[in-house]
């Protein structure tokens, strides 16, 4: 029986260890379409394992008022070249792991079709991601914005700001496995499901179930 009988998630770019796990413990996993954009939070933005640490990935965004934008609306800055340099950090942070190159021609052909809206891209993405960590679920999108949709919303849970322990240290479903960098360093939990991916391959699932 799953935990959840069902996940309410915001859209989210290359998402999350946490993320990924309340999707696995869910009957039924919803994408938030019906709120507006909010700035400096996983939609736009992933965290890595760099050479000096975690790394920030920010996908630029068009719009000067995006806090009163549809998320559903919001389109990507490509006049930015941050592709180049989102493709390079990865490249730096996992060509050494073990698991990188079987998954890079995949991800970064999602990444090069130049999705206009970012709402599309990170659907793309967690479609291809979801097949990777050989999670089977169906994506569902909102059909109304509910301020509170109980157990299992963790919209504002899932987030860069949050303060609280992740949900995997609530759950007591964090465990270690090798970082690239992580060698004389410590083990830094709940990065983008790439960091996990790279390391543990076909075997991320079992981390997520």
């Amino acid at each position: 029986m799953s935990l959840f009988q069902q996940t309410v998630l915001t859209t989210a770019y290359l998402p999350p260890v946490e993320y990924f796990w309340a999707i696995a413990a869910a009957d039924a996993v919803y994408i938030e379409q019906h709120e507006t954009y909010q700035k400096q939070s996983y939609r736009s933005r992933c965290r890595i394992y760099a050479a000096g640490g975690v790394e920030t990935l920010s996908i630029p965004v068009l719009c000067a008022a995006t806090h009163k934008l549809p998320v559903r609306d919001v389109r990507i800055d490509y006049g930015d070249p941050w592709l180049m340099r989102h493709k390079r950090a990865l490249e730096a942070s996992y060509n050494s792991s073990a698991f990188f190159e079987y998954y890079r021609d995949e991800l970064y052909a999602v990444l090069d079709r130049r999705e206009p809206f970012l709402f599309d891209l990170n659907l793309r993405l967690l479609e291809v991601l979801l097949r990777m960590t050989g999670l089977r679920r169906e994506i569902r999108l909102t059909d109304h914005y509910e301020p509170d949709a109980g157990a299992g919303d963790f919209r504002a849970r899932i987030q860069p700001k949050y303060r609280g322990e992740s949900l995997l240290a609530e759950y007591k479903k964090e465990k270690t496995y090798f970082q690239v960098f992580s060698a004389g360093a410590s083990f830094i939990p709940n990065l983008s499901v790439i960091d996990l991916l790279c390391a543990e391959g076909p075997d991320a699932i079992s981390y997520l179930l």
